[in-house]
This record gives C-alpha cells, sequence and structure tokens, in this order.
C-alpha cells in the first residue's frame, strides 16, 4: 500500500483490544480476523475500528501506516470457525496481506447491551472476588475459555515464610459457583473457600 486509506487517530480512552487480522482472505481485499474472545458480539455489531500496528514481534516489514488509524469496517461475517471482513480502501489481497497482525480495538462504549445474566470480559477484569464469608479470594486478571464455560484466573497475595507472594487461584464462571455480579460495586461474589 504506498498511501494509506485509513484516517490517522488516537485511540479512544475506553478502547478494548478485540482481535487481530490474521491474513488476507480470497482476492477482493478481504481478512481473515483472529478474535480474542469467544464473545465475538461488539466486533460484529462496529462499524468502525481503530487499528494499531503489530506487536513488536510481528511488525518486521509492516509499512501499511503508521501510528493509529481508525477504518470503516464496509461488510463483515462470520464463516466456518471465524471472522472475515472487508474494510473501506482494501480493494485487493495485496492490501489485506500488508494488515497482518494488526491490532483491532473498538471503543467500550459502542459495545451492544450484555443480555441479562452475561458480562463481557472486559467488565469482569479487575473485579474483587470474596466468598460468602467476606473473605477476599483475589482480583480478576483473566477470563480463561475451557469449552462450554469460562474461567476467572485471579491474583492474589499469599505470606509463605513472611514473605508475600503473588499467586493464582481459578473459579469456573457458572452460577454454581458465582452468587453475584456487581459491576458498579466491582465485586463478585462467589461459592468458593480458600483452600479449593
Amino acid at each position: 500500500m504506498s498511501s494509506s486509506p485509513f484516517a490517522a487517530t488516537s485511540l479512544p480512552d475506553d478502547a478494548v483490544e478485540l482481535g487481530r487480522i490474521q491474513e488476507a482472505w480470497g482476492v477482493k481485499g478481504w481478512v481473515r480476523i483472529h478474535p480474542h474472545s469467544a464473545d465475538t458480539s461488539a466486533l460484529l455489531a462496529s462499524t468502525a475500528w481503530y487499528l494499531q500496528p503489530p506487536e513488536a514481534r510481528f511488525s518486521r516489514g509492516f509499512s501499511a501506516y503508521t501510528g493509529h488509524v481508525q477504518v470503516q469496517v464496509a461488510d463483515i461475517k462470520t464463516h466456518s470457525d471465524g471472522i472475515v471482513a472487508r474494510l473501506d480502501g482494501v480493494d485487493d489481497r495485496s492490501a489485506a496481506e500488508a494488515l497482518r497482525g494488526v491490532r483491532i480495538s473498538v471503543p467500550r462504549s459502542t459495545f451492544p447491551p450484555a443480555a441479562d445474566g452475561e458480562y463481557y470480559w472486559v467488565d469482569l477484569i479487575g473485579l474483587d472476588v470474596v466468598n460468602r464469608e467476606g473473605v477476599h479470594l483475589g482480583v480478576v486478571r483473566d477470563l480463561m475459555p475451557t469449552g462450554p464455560n469460562s474461567v476467572l484466573v485471579m491474583e492474589y497475595t499469599e505470606t509463605v515464610d513472611g514473605v508475600d507472594k503473588t499467586a493464582e487461584r481459578m473459579v469456573p464462571f457458572v452460577a454454581a459457583y458465582i452468587d453475584d455480579v456487581d459491576l458498579k460495586a466491582r465485586r463478585i461474589t462467589a461459592d468458593w473457600q480458600t483452600d479449593y
């Protein structure tokens, strides 16, 4: 791509990275998307994406644009086990290949509302987790997909031989163990004990 068809911009304060461009798909400028989450509704619903260059380890030879850019999504659809999209200004396979590894972000404020009892993973990161007795179990660092459900991955501090160390605890994110998610209070209550 000799000149970028994208508008230079800065990332919105509430930008959330949702995936990256894997490779060109077909010959008409479509790209295959690797989503970071099994819940792709925000990615599929967005009409504009904010693109960042690939991570340093994937950026060798990248010259499609510099800095951050905004691009309009001309078309997007699920295809077999993934997502493919066509972006305005990307009209052939060469232009699509030039975007390999590019990171895709969308403002959190544009996400479609989550269904009742469902949550976006980005809203759970950083929440405190306590059990029914009020004992602090940790802070959500990540969600790990394990097939039909996800597992909360939490960090907490434990003292071993008088030294504080960061440790990890996991709790299945299913109704059998999760009593309440209070986004306003930034707290999750779980039926879980520290020795599980």
